[in-house]
């Protein structure tokens, strides 16, 4: 099965009902996006993407992207000098596992 990441085509039917809604007058610019944007179809199958994804996506940013760090990483990855800090991944993977055990139990709460 091949999966293909359809980013671009949402953008630009984003972009499309947002210029037709502008035309017309009828709703601002940012509710269209966001409606066009959470509603998109693919292959004649409509995707509604939840609430909660949305403030995700809009959350990610690339302010904590640091590209020195990223090639100091590869180039000891490529001599094969970088070492895994097994602790630190081992607390990371802990706090993770609380975190979505956290908000399981406050889903069903509600």
């Amino acid at each position: 099965m091949k999966i293909v990441n359809h980013a671009d085509s949402a953008n630009a039917l984003s972009r499309t009902a947002t210029a037709r809604q502008q035309a017309k007058g009828a709703a601002p610019a940012s509710e269209t996006a966001s409606r066009s944007a959470s509603h998109v179809a693919s292959a004649g199958v409509p995707v509604t993407l939840s609430e909660n994804v949305r403030t995700a996506a809009l959350g990610r940013s690339s302010a904590g992207f640091n590209a020195q760090n990223v090639t100091e990483v590869k180039n000891a990855i490529d001599q094969g000098t970088y070492r895994v800090n097994a602790e630190a991944v081992a607390d990371k993977l802990l706090d993770n596992a609380a975190e979505t055990l956290a908000r399981a139990s406050q889903q069903r709460s509600h």
